[in-house]
């Protein structure tokens, strides 16, 4: 079976970039997540050029693993904060 590669392109609200990866990881979340059943890599990376642009890269061992991580009690959490400090997400699949 393919691993599978997510690339998720966040622009965020002004000035909340790095207020979301604090939040996310202060909330245990990225702990949590990096824990899960097949989590590969779950890593937020900056634009040098954006202030507001965030790229996550996760890898999981089977798309399966991935479904099962987005019914987790931490992604409603992180729902929520993504839902105060981001405009916009763009996701990008990629089977390897």
């Amino acid at each position: 079976m393919a691993q599978l590669l997510l690339l998720v392109a966040y622009t965020a609200k002004p000035g909340m970039r790095e207020s979301f990866v604090c939040q996310v990881r202060d909330a245990g979340i990225l702990d949590a997540i990096r824990r899960e059943n097949g989590c590969l890599q779950y890593d937020y990376f900056y634009s040098e050029e954006d202030e507001n642009l965030l790229l996550l890269v996760e890898k999981w061992e089977t798309e399966e693993c991935q479904k099962v991580h987005m019914e987790q009690p931490h992604m409603k959490k992180l729902a929520e904060i993504k839902e105060r400090c981001m405009a916009e997400t763009r996701l990008e699949k990629v089977f390897m």
